[in-house]
């Protein structure tokens, strides 16, 4: 039976994304792409939610282009630019959970150091009863450690756990410690047949209810 929600933040709860920043800067949106494929990687954004100091990576990737030191700079200084606002519905949604007697968690890859500036911003946060923050643990998705960490954390069973994430990999690895792991990607807040459709989420809750 099915008695805890665990959520990803970026991407399920608020919208995060680096082109927000990046696009009107260069006024192109192919050479944002250009820029956030080759220079200021995912992988190198990775670094800083696995726990590496935002200081020493953006000196790390200076030293390597030189001569996009304004841009590299500019991903972590405007970093409050790359975000959207919480996702469409899904405060409400998180609401609806707790008030049918469902507990709510947050597990999410995030550096410490840009988390601390959102925490407080956004009000859909203050409704999980805890949270895992991979820059503070210096454990990151798909790690298996972080989902048995926040499980011995939060006092939960993985048979009793739902785990929502928009990153494949990382759904794969809650299934694989025994968690039930759900794809989740912005349109399906807009199909009202989806299980996951924040109105109320009646097809979840009632999922949810026969899991």
């Amino acid at each position: 039976m099915i008695k805890n929600i665990i959520f990803d933040y970026g991407g399920v709860l608020l919208d995060w994304n680096p082109h927000y920043l990046y696009d009107p800067y260069f006024g192109d949106v192919e050479k944002a792409e250009w820029f956030l494929t080759n220079i200021c990687t995912y992988e190198w954004n990775a670094q800083h939610d696995n726990g590496k100091r935002i200081a020493e990576g953006t000196e790390e990737l200076i030293e390597q282009h030189p001569e996009w030191e304004k841009e590299i700079r500019l991903y972590y200084d405007d970093f409050m630019k790359m975000m959207g606002g919480q996702i469409p519905g899904m405060e409400d949604f998180v609401k609806t959970l707790k008030a049918k007697g469902y507990r709510v968690f947050g597990l999410s890859n995030w550096s410490e150091e840009t988390f601390a500036l959102v925490r407080h911003v956004y009000p859909v946060l203050d409704l999980m009863e805890d949270m895992v923050i991979s820059g503070i643990e210096k454990v990151m998705k798909p790690d298996h450690r972080i989902f048995e960490l926040a499980l011995e954390r939060f006092g939960l069973e993985a048979s009793e756990t739902v785990f929502i994430d928009d990153n494949a990999a990382n759904v794969q690895a809650a299934n694989e410690v025994g968690i039930k792991g759900i794809l989740f990607n912005k349109n399906i807040v807009k199909n009202e047949k989806s299980i996951l459709h924040p109105n109320g989420g009646p097809a979840f809750l009632e999922w949810l209810q026969q899991n």
